[in-house]
């Protein structure tokens, strides 16, 4: 029987089996923050364990950071300290380190693939639940926990249980203005946040096959919210293409070499997976959320369903909307653009194309934040930046932001943020905010009108 992608990447980095126990598990490539590695840390220093392998690991913040001023002094006491311990704890352990203003810093689910770190076939972790982002250049990537970073620190392994292997396909072609971001809330909203826990989901099919490879990241980035362990895509000329010239990608003979690894990495034919899933692109419309998980998603010109659990009269009472009402339509105060889902140059690309020509409406206030300083310039270098100038929007400096209320930049109580971000959960933008889920080009048409608007309407025809 022939193997799956996951399978085949898995059994290549196993190094033993544990007798009725996990898989000890070779990793390739581990990231970490500011946020879950301070401890793992103190755990080496109390054990006097050195880094095993100090080449693989990369370090960088960007939860806490804030986006205007990096060049100064950090005001929160909690986040200079953070910042403060992984420089400090990178120095000691000469572990690469990209910090505030160095011109690789950025979100790490961005940065990653940007340089070239994270490559097919690889092992990535990370103490990040979004660490699935990397899956779509052809890699296991998967979140880990702080005690599960110091034993990859110590030992560049992990001791892991394999998950069972699903395949969603998704065939036809998506519609026009129908994006990666909408393909994942609607996969969500059909299958629930937890219709994929315990799995590792392989996305495949023609509507995935023709994505870029940003719209395969904001895809991989979104598996975690259906509850699976991780997101991957088989690597393909997209990839190779991405990949060539990236600062840390192998170049000459290693470069031939890994190509022609690269393209032995996809599902056999006859490999079996544990579950399969098939959907139609033609069907999956531009979608919001309207409730405060992930799969509470509805078409943009739809209603509010009606629900009958407790959860889901909670979840509209702390939304302030009910069921029936349409969600076109419904003002908004607030406008985000970024975080490791959506702060990629497409991202920017798609959002100047739609605001082009218009203003920021007045009552909107806007937070647009690239995921990296690559990303930043390359803003710079199209003239986008000129766009987003001339119709209102101030372009901030990276980091994730708005994506949760870990920094500067939160939402206040009772006001709604149409976000491109990942997560709606109560609090997440801020104690009290009211998350609203779209893509790039949904939160651009809201950006100029002031209330939850089609895009399609607003796009060049």
């Amino acid at each position: 029987m022939g193997k799956t992608l996951f399978e085949k990447i898995w059994a290549r980095h196993v190094v033993q089996k544990v007798p009725d126990g996990p898989e000890q598990l070779y990793i390739d490539r581990l990231y970490c923050h500011e946020v879950t590695s301070a401890q793992a840390f103190d755990g080496l220093r109390q054990r006097n364990i050195p880094v095993f392998r100090p080449d693989k690991v990369f370090c960088m913040p960007d939860h806490n950071i804030p986006t205007l001023h990096q060049d100064q002094e950090i005001a929160d006491p909690v986040s200079r300290k953070q910042l403060e311990t992984l420089k400090q704890n990178a120095a000691a352990y000469n572990l690469s380190y990209f910090g505030i203003m160095h011109e690789k810093n950025g979100i790490v689910h961005v940065v990653g693939p940007e340089q070239g770190l994270t490559l097919p076939g690889m092992t990535v972790v990370c103490g990040d639940s979004h660490t699935s982002t990397h899956g779509a250049m052809g890699c296991v990537a998967f979140g880990i926990g702080t005690s599960e970073v110091e034993m990859v620190l110590a030992s560049q392994c992990i001791l892991q249980n394999r998950p069972k292997t699903m395949r969603i396909t998704v065939n036809g072609k998506l519609a026009p203005g129908v994006s990666a971001k909408d393909l994942a809330l609607y996969l969500m909203k059909e299958m629930t946040t937890g219709g994929a826990a315990g799995y590792f989901v392989e996305y495949a099919g023609s509507a995935v096959k023709a994505l870029s490879m940003e719209s395969r990241l904001t895809l991989c980035n979104l598996s975690i919210e259906m509850g699976a362990r991780g997101g991957m895509i088989a690597p393909d000329e997209v990839t190779i293409a991405y990949l060539k010239d990236k600062p840390y990608a192998p170049r000459g003979a290693a470069w031939d070499k890994a190509v022609a690894y690269w393209q032995t990495l996809y599902s056999d034919i006859d490999a079996k997976f544990d579950a399969e899933k098939t959907f139609d692109a033609a069907s999956v419309p531009v979608m919001v959320t309207y409730g405060t998980n992930p799969g509470m998603g509805v078409a943009i010109d739809g209603n509010i369903p009606a629900g009958g659990d407790k959860d889901f009269a909670r979840a509209l009472e702390y939304m302030g909307f009910a069921p029936g009402e349409k969600m076109a339509g419904k003002k908004v105060d607030y406008c985000f653009l970024g975080a490791c889902t959506n702060g990629r140059i497409e991202d920017f690309r798609t959002f100047a194309a739609i605001v082009k020509g218009r203003t920021r409406h007045p009552a909107v206030t806007a937070w647009l934040v690239p995921g990296s300083w690559s990303v930043y310039r390359q803003i710079e270098a199209e003239g986008l930046d000129k766009i987003l100038t001339a119709a209102g929007f101030t372009l901030r400096q990276p980091g994730c932001s708005a994506c949760l209320a870990m920094n500067d930049d939160k939402v206040p109580a009772g006001k709604y943020a149409i976000s491109t971000s990942n997560r709606n959960f109560e609090g997440r933008q801020g104690p009290g905010a009211r998350t609203i889920l779209a893509s790039p080009a949904t939160v651009a048409a809201a950006a100029v009108t002031g209330v939850i608007t089609d895009p399609r309407t607003l796009m060049e025809k």
